[in-house]
């Protein structure tokens, strides 16, 4: 079944229990722009090492570097370009245009390109024979390039990589996600400033979807004011008001609580370890100014919070997008009550 939740780049749909690698809409031998990220097995750091905002190459990472560069030489690979790349301690981000039809499938270049380190790292006996010969994990994942902009956007992305990977050891405490929190009564896992979680001044960030844009003008500048008063705001950023006020605030450099419906993966994951948040959210983050919050699921269908959320909207059925909304709403209200 469909199901919504919230990430920092907005609400998704996805279908539980399902991983896609590739989209099945796209057709891989066709022009494209994509972004290529593979990562070491293991996620051994064998590429490079973090010194200050740099990435000091191995030789092998400079052997990875160079096969980078040979891709568009590899047979029926001309119409490839590689736009820019960057080459991290644990894995590589490649970004790729493609301009007239390959003969193979996209993917096919990837595993040869694999497979020609898989060579240089059995060469320099990068990795012990106990862990494999395999340089990087058998999946990666692709990014298709669609959207106005989003080409400036990944190429900042890709070049800003060592910062951010130094900017997170520099401030690990921010990064960390904790499992067990209990904010005012609320039980959930949280990644951010944990201070923000205690601050006495916070209030409730609600925009109902019937304000004309005059009025959440005018509620912008009043949180605005209050948040120069130390007012702290706690949110759920669903409606547009509130996604237009919550970026008001963050760009003003004002801290703010976001709820999220599902935004960590599980400890179980193999990306738990490896999670952070995105854009500008990441620069929020690594200020102090953001404290990510993601209730339990079970308050969903928790009594009182169902009471309120009926109170708000009638009887509505507790697996719609709807009841979601109201729910999360009704969770940050709880949060500001009992701090």
């Amino acid at each position: 079944m469909a199901k919504v939740h919230w990430t920092p780049e907005g609400w998704r749909c996805e279908k539980q229990k399902e991983h896609l690698y590739r989209a099945k809409w796209m057709d891989y031998r066709s022009p494209s722009i994509q972004l290529l990220t593979m990562v070491t097995s293991e996620r051994m750091p064998l590429l490079g090492e973090l010194r200050g905002e740099q990435i000091v190459l191995t030789t092998l990472g400079h052997k990875v570097a160079e096969e980078i560069e040979r891709i568009p030489s590899y047979i029926g690979a001309s119409s490839i370009e590689i736009y820019n790349y960057v080459i991290m301690p644990d894995h590589i981000h490649i970004l790729l245009r493609i301009h007239d039809r390959l003969p193979k499938h996209l993917g096919q270049y990837v595993r040869w390109f694999k497979l020609q380190c898989d060579d240089a790292c059995r060469a320099l006996s990068a990795i012990p024979e106990s862990k494999g010969l395999c340089l990087f994990a058998k999946e990666y994942h692709d990014r298709i390039l669609t959207g106005k902009n989003q080409l400036a956007h990944m190429v900042r992305y890709i070049k800003d990589n060592p910062r951010r990977l130094a900017l997170k050891r520099t401030h690990r405490d921010l990064f960390r996600i904790r499992q067990n929190v209990t904010i005012g009564g609320i039980p959930c896992v949280t990644l951010g400033n944990m201070f923000l979680a205690d601050y006495p001044q916070r209030q409730v960030l609600q925009c109902s979807r019937r304000l004309t844009s005059e009025q959440i003008a005018a509620r912008k500048e009043e949180c605005l004011a209050e948040a120069a008063n130390g007012m702290v705001y706690v949110t759920a950023a669903i409606s547009e008001g509130e996604k237009l006020i919550s970026r008001a605030l963050r760009e003003a450099g004002f801290p703010i609580v976001i709820l999220l419906e599902r935004g960590f993966p599980s400890p179980e994951s193999p990306h738990y370890r490896y999670f952070k948040p995105q854009g500008v959210y990441f620069e929020a983050c690594a200020a102090g100014k953001l404290l990510l919050v993601e209730p339990s699921s079970a308050l969903l269908e928790r009594q009182d919070i169902a009471a309120r959320v009926i109170a708000k909207t009638g009887d509505i059925p507790r697996d719609t997008q709807r009841y979601r909304f109201v729910a999360m709403n009704v969770i940050a209200e709880c949060m500001c009550e009992l701090a």
